[in-house]
């Protein structure tokens, strides 16, 4: 079993400590771009978006989820998003399609995806409730989170070779009246039934299950913990820059209050201030970028590990299935449930091949999210040490001014 390319299982083992060379040029606070030999130019090399932009030339589906505004009845307050829909596909009755839809229609969405196909890999929601570290339900912070979140899945869907096709998908980014279309679905009875025969498979389990889904089923295993533990870091990483940031804060206008005190040292001691508050706007852009794109990425990844196992269980159901049949069927005498057998072991060798073929396709997805999620975060830190860098060597180079000055005098 191996990690996908780029993402194995050293560079996530975190009871690992290796030593990290940074090399640092100077560099002017006045210059736009860096030296091509400084680490943020040597960051640039690192091409993303020749695979992004095949894509997206190959695309004929693209969807926006934006504009959330809150709305309030006698029963819920909830948030409602716009999705607009643009596409030159030949099913679709026109080219731009807008509508609003709430958290549960992305929900219905994502069940009736999973019900028509159940061996592939949907990309996860966000969670239904709270997220941790947001104290009202519907304040700015979590419905900017979500929004942001609901895009991502409605565009992996939307570039999904197989359920961009799906008819509920098109139901959904196209019809004005979508409660109806939702009133058609399967009833509480039926989704209780397969709920209850999953649980009895599960308990089951299967005889013999093929080595190549024993090794996923470890590789997901592996993914899951090791995702959660980088996202875990992550998240405390975050809460330690935010208290450095507030202790930034208080730093800068100590330093000014000095100066006013001490009349040799008020020029240093305001430079100092300047240079700390400089660095505390910096450290802030830098907490934000890591709020924005790495911790959503890691989390979103954490909830597909949980899909993975979902899958690779559902897998296991149908295969559970065809072997308690096909036992039933060894019992009795040879022309019973022939037909019964034989459809379930077709659906068996749709199921694998679906899998199969969706596993790939998710590996490179992953791969290609996850890189990229690093590799901007490295663009960042990079950015914002090195202009913390040329503030406090411009602070530097002014006091040896200063004290060459003085020996002249």
């Amino acid at each position: 079993m191996s990690l996908p390319e780029g993402f194995s299982a050293d560079m996530l083992d975190l009871e690992e400590e290796e030593d990290l060379e940074v090399f640092s040029k100077k560099m002017s606070l006045t210059d736009g771009a860096p030296a091509p030999d400084t680490p943020s130019s040597l960051v640039n090399q690192y091409h993303l978006d020749d695979d992004e932009d095949q894509q997206i030339g190959s695309r004929d589906l693209f969807v926006t989820v934006d504009n959330p505004e809150s709305h309030v009845t006698a029963i819920e307050t909830f948030i409602m998003y716009r999705v607009l829909t643009k596409t030159t596909r030949s099913d679709f009755d026109s080219y731009e399609y807008e509508v609003c839809r709430r958290y549960q229609d992305f929900l219905w969405l994502r069940s009736r995806l999973e019900e028509c196909h159940p061996t592939l890999i949907v990309h996860p929601l966000p969670e239904k409730f709270v997220m941790k570290g947001m104290v009202e339900r519907f304040n700015d912070d979590f419905i900017q989170t979500r929004k942001n979140a609901l895009h991502r899945f409605l565009n992996k869907i939307a570039e999904h070779p197989i359920l961009s096709f799906n008819q509920h998908l098109k139901i959904f980014l196209t019809a004005q009246d979508l409660p109806s279309h939702k009133k058609q679905g399967p009833g509480f009875l039926s989704r209780m039934s397969d709920t209850v025969r999953a649980v009895a498979n599960s308990v089951r389990g299967v005889k013999s299950r093929p080595e190549e889904f024993t090794l996923m089923q470890e590789y997901v295993e592996t993914f899951s913990n090791k995702i959660s533990s980088v996202d875990k870091v992550s998240q405390r990483i975050i809460k330690e820059q935010r208290e450095y940031l507030d202790e930034l804060k208080q730093c800068g206008p100590a330093y000014a209050q000095w100066a006013d005190m001490e009349e040799d040292l008020a020029e240093p001691l305001k430079d100092v201030a300047n240079c700390v508050e400089q660095c505390r706007k910096e450290t802030e852009k830098q907490i934000h970028h890591l709020s924005e794109v790495l911790v959503p990425a890691l989390h979103e990844y954490v909830l597909c590990g949980e899909v993975l196992k979902t899958v690779m269980r559902r897998r296991d159901n149908i295969q559970a299935d065809f072997e308690t049949l096909a036992s039933k069927k060894a019992e009795q005498e040879a022309g019973e449930l022939q037909e019964e057998v034989e459809g379930l072991a077709d659906r068996m060798e749709l199921a694998n091949n679906a899998l199969k073929s969706d596993w790939t396709y998710w590996q490179k997805s992953a791969r290609g999210d996850i890189k990229s999620a690093f590799v901007s975060t490295a663009e960042k830190n990079v950015e914002c040490f090195e202009k913390c860098l040329a503030v406090w060597e411009s602070f530097l180079l002014s006091q040896r001014r200063e004290v060459l000055d003085e020996r002249d005098d």
